[in-house]
């Protein structure tokens, strides 16, 4: 940017010196001297003047015989009466003195014409790229318009969404014979909404709705109405639906709503949020405004729907709200076999084992592990993807890049090894916990020194008192291994604390599992789609001092007991952990293979409720 501006300041300089350069030159050549009155006045006298031209304020002549190499002249007038002195001097005149405000008024005119126009074919452009340009298009809609097909997406494209996809297909029937809605006094929704985390396909169901249906599809981010002027935004969204209505049938696609139709706040300051509430009331008009039967339907994507403002959510403007949620592992399936298509893949990949590997994520996330494995498989120069780079590629997402040159010593390396095989052992001996799926001591992400993988067996949607304590247990096996062996507490286990404490805690005050505390949920944080709630939640909290007491209290009972049953466990297979250790801290990494002939050795023994 520096060179660019420096290159633009001397672009003036070099012109301005060559416009007057110019302009010497033109007066070098020019044959007309520029003389005073008084000269005139002598020459007049001595008679070397041939001929006059007499303006409204200037004389121009030329001499008798060409003097100093100049043949004409030109002087200001100073005394009116010269043109007696003149006549009397037989000098030719060839013009007298006209009325010459039309010659005023277009040098004030002409020039500002010329700039306008310079200003319109070649300084636009320029300011434009510069960042400051394009002024007379603020109020103009930024929505980028897809005519027809131009979509490129389909609903076959869409995959692991069925329940969204059949709401949405009604909207496309509705597109394409709208006076079948109409026989029995039904009409289509004004606004649909789509709710869900991010990454899991709503951007994408929109465009194959407008390609499915073949009409004019508008994109357009909820952040892009909104401007440091106020009153941009609403204009935008004005422009937006007329443009809409001139193409009908439409779809118009707000993006990111949460950016526009945040909830209005009451007791703010003045002006603080004006703009933004602008665009939003003209949105709420604009809804109320068109008719559905026109064919004009409105979509938007939301991961923040606790946000928005109720007045949107109401009936009549954005009367329906189609959730896509993350796939379960039929949809992961469906989702993996869109993307596997565009790789070639080595005939022991199983789209379903992948599948069974992934939990919780997102088409994105989906994707992007393709990707990633793709790209593994380029690396090592092979002909085709096989599992090896799909499990790779799981746990470079899941765990991070392995790190070979963060160098532990020999002492680190050893509690880390049996850090990691107490909470494989753990997992291994209780009922109903995730599998362990690998295990090694390889430095992976920004912090991990070592890792334990789970695999799901199948999706869950509900979980008792006793499986949410035998997954504390399998988040505190680390700590109790390196209690156990070595009698101390290292910083290794920090992040295991962290999620053990939240789901202590999560028993505690949500799930009313305290049985002192009652069947009472005291925590009023709601967690949004993101995963994370409101961090002043507990300012608003709805409980007393001594009932957070009491269940800061509960909360440590818990972790103590259930750690002092997990060294227990592991005390009763600590030759095994010994054992294993030592063959994780010579192979660096222990497979699935490995970890089976292990659970069959371990002696299982049932964390207890506390």
């Amino acid at each position: 940017m520096e060179k660019r501006t420096e290159f633009n300041i001397w672009y003036w300089i070099v012109a301005f010196f060559a416009v007057i350069f110019i302009q010497d030159l033109i007066a070098s050549y020019r044959s007309i001297a520029p003389i005073s009155y008084s000269q005139f006045e002598q020459y007049l006298a001595d008679g070397d003047i041939a001929s006059v031209s007499v303006g409204s304020d200037t004389i121009t002549g030329t001499f008798e015989t060409p003097i100093d190499g100049r043949s004409g002249f030109v002087t200001t007038i100073v005394d009116p009466a010269i043109l007696e002195r003149l006549d009397d001097a037989d000098v030719e005149i060839t013009g007298v003195p006209q009325n010459t405000w039309i010659g005023v008024l277009l040098s004030w005119v002409v020039p500002a014409v010329v700039f306008f126009g310079l200003w319109m074919f070649v300084f636009r452009k320029f300011a434009e790229r510069q960042g400051f340009g394009g002024f007379l298009q603020v109020g103009k809609s930024k929505a980028k318009v897809y005519m027809e097909k131009e979509t490129g997406v389909s609903f076959a494209d869409v995959a692991g969404v069925d329940e969204a996809k059949a709401e949405l297909e009604e909207v496309v029937d509705f597109l394409k014979t709208p006076e079948d809605y109409g026989k029995l006094g039904a009409r289509i929704p004004k606004g649909i909404l789509l709710v869900g985390p991010p990454g899991t396909g709503k951007t994408l169901l929109a465009r194959a709705v407008a390609g499915e249906a073949g009409v004019t599809f508008f994109s357009i981010s909820g952040s892009e109405f909104v401007e440091m002027f106020v009153g941009v935004g609403a204009a935008r969204v004005r422009d937006l639906f007329e443009q809409a209505r001139k193409n009908a049938p439409a779809i118009i696609f707000i993006d990111e709503l949460d950016a526009l139709g945040r909830a209005r706040a009451s007791g703010q300051m003045a002006g603080g949020h004006d703009e933004r509430e602008q665009t939003l009331n003209q949105l709420l008009t604009e809804l109320d405004g068109f008719d559905p039967s026109s064919g004009i339907v409105l979509l938007a994507a939301t991961n923040r729907p606790e946000i928005l403002d109720p007045a949107l959510l109401r009936a009549g403007r954005f009367d329906r709200q189609v959730l896509v949620d993350k796939p379960d592992k039929k949809g992961r399936i469906q989702i993996l076999g869109v993307h596997m298509k565009k790789v070639t893949l080595a005939p022991d990949v199983d789209a379903e084992k992948v599948a069974g590997l992934t939990p919780g994520f997102s088409g994105a996330d989906l994707a992007n592990l393709v990707n990633e494995a793709a790209l593994l498989a380029t690396r090592r120069k092979a002909d085709a993807v096989t599992m090896e780079d799909f499990n790779n590629a799981v746990e470079r997402i899941v765990a991070g890049l392995e790190k070979r040159n963060r160098v532990l010593n020999a002492r680190e390396r050893e509690i880390v090894a049996h850090h990691e095989m107490g909470h494989a052992l753990v997992a291994m001996a209780l009922p109903g916990v995730d599998p362990v799926h690998k295990v090694s001591i390889i430095p992976r992400g920004i912090g991990a020194l070592g890792y334990t993988i789970q695999r799901p067996t199948e999706d869950r949607f509900l979980m008792t008192r006793e499986e949410l304590e035998n997954k504390i247990a399998v988040l505190l096996g680390g700590r109790a291994a390196e209690k156990l062996i070595y009698d101390h507490l290292s910083t290794g286990a920090a992040d295991d604390l962290v999620k053990a404490t939240d789901i202590a805690r999560a028993m505690v005050a949500r799930y009313g599992m305290d049985p002192d505390l009652g069947h009472v949920s005291y925590d009023t944080e709601r967690p949004g789609f993101l995963g994370t709630g409101d961090q002043s939640a507990w300012l608003n909290r709805r409980h007393s001092e001594a009932t957070a007491e009491r269940m800061d209290t509960a909360v440590k009972a818990i972790i103590d007991d259930i750690f002092a049953r997990t060294v227990a466990l592991l005390d009763a297979n600590r030759a095994l952990l010994e054992e294993t250790s030592r063959d994780l801290l010579y192979r660096e990494t222990l497979d699935e293979p490995d970890l089976r002939a292990i659970a069959e050795k371990v002696r299982t023994q049932e964390v207890e409720a506390a």
